[in-house]
């Protein structure tokens, strides 16, 4: 596994109490990082995913807010400085799923997906950028879709791929932005992760990503020699070729 040297940086996961998020959060605090936990709903699994990050001893927080509010991602940020420091290294994971045809999907369930996965890394990346620049250093890791970069859409979970790839879109904008300021923004798109809502019967290397090649490609990104490194998208998808998705 790749081993950057975090120490002393403040990084904060979106959506780290659960999931990927939390494998990814942890992973950093391993690498010293003092972490931020965020979430939304799952409090106690945030204090659970802190108090864990603590055993590593780094320093932890935990922050609430929902990531498609501006001005609840202001608080979060602000919070985050206060018990920690500015933002150095941002990891926007969180982004729902609605694995069902277009037609059936409720208006309601549309914007969740477009405005989780795109809006809150919009908002998220928006508030840390002005401390980053001030810095001269900062590393910004968005999570996209493994078939996202190629346009690749479905009548089923077509708001999921659309929101993906403005994600990957926002990405190479936000590093041509910031090449002269000491940050990199890059993508890591993952297909089929071990806690995948759904598995086709047919995976890469007869397998899903295990968390540990997540966070082994957001690794990567984070790495101090990485600094020419932005814009860039790495598929977690063990080789997957999709012509349809």
């Amino acid at each position: 596994m790749i081993e950057p040297d975090l120490s002393d940086r403040v990084a904060l996961v979106t959506g780290s109490a659960t999931g990927v998020g939390h494998e990814i959060l942890l992973s950093l605090a391993d690498c010293g990082a003092n972490v931020a936990v965020h979430y939304h709903t799952s409090e106690a699994e945030a204090e659970a995913v802190a108090d864990r990050a603590r055993e590593r001893g780094v320093r932890a927080t935990t922050v609430a807010g929902d990531v498609t509010s501006p001005s609840e991602v202001e608080d979060l940020v602000d919070a985050v400085e206060a018990d920690l420091g500015h933002v150095e290294v941002l990891v926007n994971n969180v982004g729902a799923f609605a694995p069902e045809h277009w037609s059936d999907t409720s208006y309601d369930t549309w914007r969740t997906v477009m405005e989780t996965n795109l809006d809150g890394t919009y908002l998220c990346s928006r508030e840390v950028l002005p401390a980053m620049r001030d810095a001269g250093w900062g590393r910004i890791v968005n999570v996209g879709y493994a078939s996202a970069d190629r346009g690749l859409v479905s009548p089923k979970n077509f708001a999921y791929f659309a929101a993906k790839t403005g994600v990957l879109m926002f990405t190479r904008m936000v590093a041509a932005d910031t090449q002269d300021d000491g940050i990199t923004v890059n993508a890591v798109s993952p297909y089929v992760v071990e806690n995948s809502d759904e598995f086709p019967e047919d995976l890469p290397r007869d397998r899903p990503a295990q968390f540990a090649d997540v966070t082994q490609a957001v690794r990567f990104f984070l790495e101090e020699d990485s600094d020419y490194l932005s814009g860039q998208n790495v598929a977690v998808d063990g080789g997957w070729l999709p012509e349809t998705v």
